[in-house]
């Protein structure tokens, strides 16, 4: 991670953060919030407090410093933070003698939290600086998560069941942005999910992705759907196409269980540069297109057998995609919960659900984030099955 100094640079730039990186690089997990604090205020950044987002997705919760925190989480709908988080953006709150500051934390796309801090003042040139500074954070967050589960248990408001902890370890992060395409991922319940996951890799300038959904319940669901992920990832990263990936999962859960154990699973390839996507359907819902807010295609095609129950060699549906197009892709516990009032939730009140959180403007990932909690709330609050949703959405080339 290479910081340079400016001759220009301002308080908030290059010697902070080579300080920053150095110190960072030497402590124990338990202190870097603390080590952040100290920094900026050295340079006037005072109160500073670093707010990881919650499994939910609904609370901003503060990373203790040095074992204590004396902050209270804050919600991410209706608070500045959540906004700055939702928006990808520095949100400023003025007050008596200076201005609250809120700054994403974002590496790679990935929506970690926000850094909060209190500052007297703010030139236009710190407001960069600053940015530069959270994204230095947000990759230290990020590499030093890899090292302990401090982290990993200041995000948690509740205990997690054994069989959410095995499907939340090798899931990659929710969120993923680059130029040309971006990805955001939920899983629910958050602590008691066992059979849903879903995976993603961009290589060079095609974008891998697969949902799936492990029939069974609790621990031997999660066992299952790891196996499942495992084999898609083993024959994704040797270069295989969509066809000997689904026969290489399909090996594998015929192998390793009982004949009535099966994943059902949608897999996908997007080309980055073009917007050509492929898939091949498992057994699992359908996914929808969206275009301009609006759902204009249920992208049903021809399915194979799920993993598992030993399929012919899968046909390969394709479609060309619009710059700003979005796929929707989700478990079928998402469609047939039932409402409060006894009503399976239905694929309809999905493509409504989805219309109207698409027309609020937000980027994917806030977007993935307002549907999963308007489904929720639709169904009662009640999720008795696990509801995976997961959102691609193609940019175009020319941005």
């Amino acid at each position: 991670m290479a910081v340079h100094v400016g001759e220009r640079a301002g308080r908030f730039g290059g010697h902070l953060l080579g300080r920053l990186l150095d110190r960072t690089a030497a402590v124990p997990p338990r202190l870097l919030a603390s080590v952040v604090a100290q920094e900026l205020a050295s340079v006037g950044g005072q109160d500073a407090v670093l707010l990881l987002q919650d499994y939910e997705q609904l609370l901003l919760v503060p990373l203790p410093r040095d074992g204590r925190t004396d902050a209270d989480p804050e919600p991410i709908i209706g608070s500045p933070a959540g906004r700055a988080l939702m928006e990808e953006r520095i949100v400023e709150l003025p007050e008596v003698a200076g201005l609250r500051v809120y700054l994403p934390l974002m590496d790679g796309g990935n929506h970690l939290g926000v850094l909060a801090l209190f500052l007297d003042r703010l030139k236009d040139q710190e407001r960069a600086e600053l940015g530069t500074l959270a994204t230095l954070v947000a990759g230290i967050l990020t590499s030093r998560n890899r090292s302990t589960d401090l982290f990993t248990r200041a995000r948690r408001r509740r205990p997690m069941s054994v069989a959410a902890e095995i499907q939340w370890s090798p899931l990659p992060p929710l969120t993923m942005s680059v130029r040309e395409v971006e990805v955001a991922g939920f899983l629910e319940p958050a602590y008691d999910v066992a059979g849903d996951s879903f995976d993603y890799a961009l290589n060079s300038d095609t974008l891998h992705a697969a949902v799936i959904d492990a029939m069974s319940h609790g621990l031997k669901a999660a066992v299952m759907a790891t196996a499942a992920i495992g084999a898609y990832r083993h024959a994704r990263r040797a270069g295989v196409g969509l066809a000997e990936i689904y026969a290489s999962m399909d090996q594998v859960i015929t192998d390793q269980f009982d004949p009535e154990h099966f994943v059902t699973a949608q897999m996908m390839r997007l080309d980055s540069k073009t917007g050509r996507l492929q898939w091949v359907n498992a057994g699992h819902p359908a996914p929808l297109l969206v275009r301009d807010h609006d759902v204009i295609q249920i992208l049903d095609s021809p399915t194979t057998l799920p993993v598992g129950f030993g399929g012919e060699a899968p046909l390969i549906s394709e479609i060309d995609l619009e710059p700003g197009d979005r796929i929707v892709c989700f478990t079928d516990g998402v469609v047939e919960e039932h409402t409060p009032g006894g009503t399976q939730f239905g694929r309809s009140q999905l493509i409504d659900s989805a219309a109207r959180v698409g027309r609020a403007g937000n980027g994917l990932a806030a977007t993935a984030r307002a549907l999963s909690h308007a489904l929720k709330t639709a169904r009662g609050g009640h999720t008795s099955d696990d509801a995976t949703i997961f959102l691609i959405e193609w940019r175009g080339t020319d941005r």
